[in-house]
């Protein structure tokens, strides 16, 4: 454990707001071609904005969002009517998915599994090779990528929660997919989230390459009192975004490069947990993270940037009082994009930029998990401007979110017999 992390009386001291996060947390782990910046404009297959789609009364009842839009967007309704079937049945604890080039899927179960999902919608046996995973509260296997030229090397990257000596922490691992798609070859972890640490909550994680080749990993803070402060701290991997080159070196224009106080890896700071992200059509990173009650945020995280927490936020402690000095703004640091508050409990996250759908050109869709709904978000230079909710009628856990090759939406639900659905267009 690092030395100036000791665990301490703190933890004593916050035994009652520690129990109600912890609690709270819980309920988080069980039961786009356009340019983001220019205007994602609705057409006459979209209704016009209408009130706010949130009713409730927000958890920070004296907050004030830094600008108009900023939260609550006027309510969307898509006036086309969609076609929703089931891929696969049966996943068990999936957490994200991502497609192969022959459109068969791979899908990760917190547990550790590892399967593949064929045309055919069979889901295959676990794949031999995975690391051991660290499976309770929210840790386990996480997010699973491919490598840029998967198709000449067949390399997979994963996250997961790692067991190690002393506690735990959030992992970056990469592999060679076998050819006969039983099993993954040549396993290195390129990447280990530092401090370890005991904590079952709060591990993150995304990966997204960007189109230079170099790939991000979205960490989180891991929760308790004396980790969040971490966030802010440079030399700690806590509530960070981090760059690493595929092999998992540091690339040399990250801005931390060469500062003693600093760990080289870190490209933004300042976050809670990161559930999801991506990438625009020009390239850029997106972020969505949790807050605590209240204060899920939108993000798009540049270079060297200082996000906030748990400085300032949006929401409110579990138990009830506010965070740290309880504000919302402060000089030096970044305000969200957009936030919610009460929070959909964000996972998984794209833009879509499909021909199935030419209304929502350029929109981000957003997994929910507490709110068991899909979120669209219409985007006009860079600011939300419009929010709808989809398939609240199905009552369940949203875990991610990705666009097919054939340009439906896809997601996976999270239960013991989850489901990987497609959303297309009724003809």
């Amino acid at each position: 454990m690092h030395p100036t992390y000791q665990h301490s009386s703190l933890l004593k001291a916050a035994t009652l707001s520690l129990l109600a996060l912890c609690a709270a947390c819980s309920r988080e782990a069980t039961p786009p071609a356009a340019d983001a910046s220019a205007a994602s404009t609705a057409s006459a297959s979209t209704a016009g904005a209408g009130a706010a789609l949130e009713t409730r009364p927000p958890n920070g009842e004296d907050f004030k969002p830094a600008f108009a839009g900023q939260t609550r967007a006027p309510g969307l309704k898509s006036e086309f009517a969609l076609d929703i079937s089931e891929v696969a049945k049966g996943l068990n604890g999936a957490w994200a998915f991502e497609f192969l080039p022959d459109q068969r899927i791979l899908v990760t179960e917190r547990q550790g599994n590892l399967r593949i999902v064929g045309k055919d919608g069979k889901i295959s046996a676990p794949l031999k090779g995975l690391p051991k995973v660290y499976f309770e509260g929210q840790g386990g296997l996480l997010d699973v990528a491919l490598d840029p030229q998967f198709a000449t090397n067949r390399t997979i990257y994963w996250s997961y929660a790692e067991p190690r000596e002393g506690g735990n922490g959030t992992a970056l691992a990469k592999g060679v997919l076998s050819a006969d798609d039983s099993s993954v070859e040549k396993v290195q972890v390129i990447f280990r989230q530092m401090p370890t640490w005991e904590s079952k909550l709060h591990f993150g994680s995304r990966i997204v390459f960007a189109p230079d080749g170099k790939l991000f990993l979205a960490l989180g803070e891991r929760s308790l009192p004396e980790t969040r402060v971490q966030s802010q701290d440079l030399n700690s991997h806590f509530g960070k975004v981090v760059r690493l080159n595929p092999d998992g070196s540091v690339p040399s224009d990250n801005p931390f490069v060469g500062r003693s106080e600093a760990k080289p890896e870190i490209w933004s700071y300042g976050h809670r947990n990161i559930q999801a992200a991506t990438l625009d059509s020009q390239g850029k990173l997106w972020t969505i993270e949790h807050g605590p009650r209240g204060g899920d945020e939108l993000n798009q995280p540049q270079a060297g940037l200082n996000y906030g927490w748990p400085v300032i936020t949006y929401g409110i402690e579990y138990a009830g009082p506010k965070i740290g000095e309880g504000i919302t703004a402060k000089e030096g640091l970044e305000q969200p994009v957009y936030y919610w508050d009460p929070v959909i409990a964000p996972s998984g996250m794209m833009f879509y930029d499909g021909g199935i759908f030419p209304e929502w050109q350029g929109n981000i869709f957003v997994g929910g998990m507490a709110s068991t709904k899909l979120v669209r978000l219409q985007l006009q230079d860079g600011k939300v401007v419009g929010e709808e909710w989809l398939l609240q009628d199905r009552g369940r856990r949203i875990r991610d979110v990705k666009q097919g090759p054939d340009g439906a939406v896809y997601v996976v639900t999270e239960a013991a017999d989850g489901e990987l659905l497609r959303i297309g267009r009724k003809s």
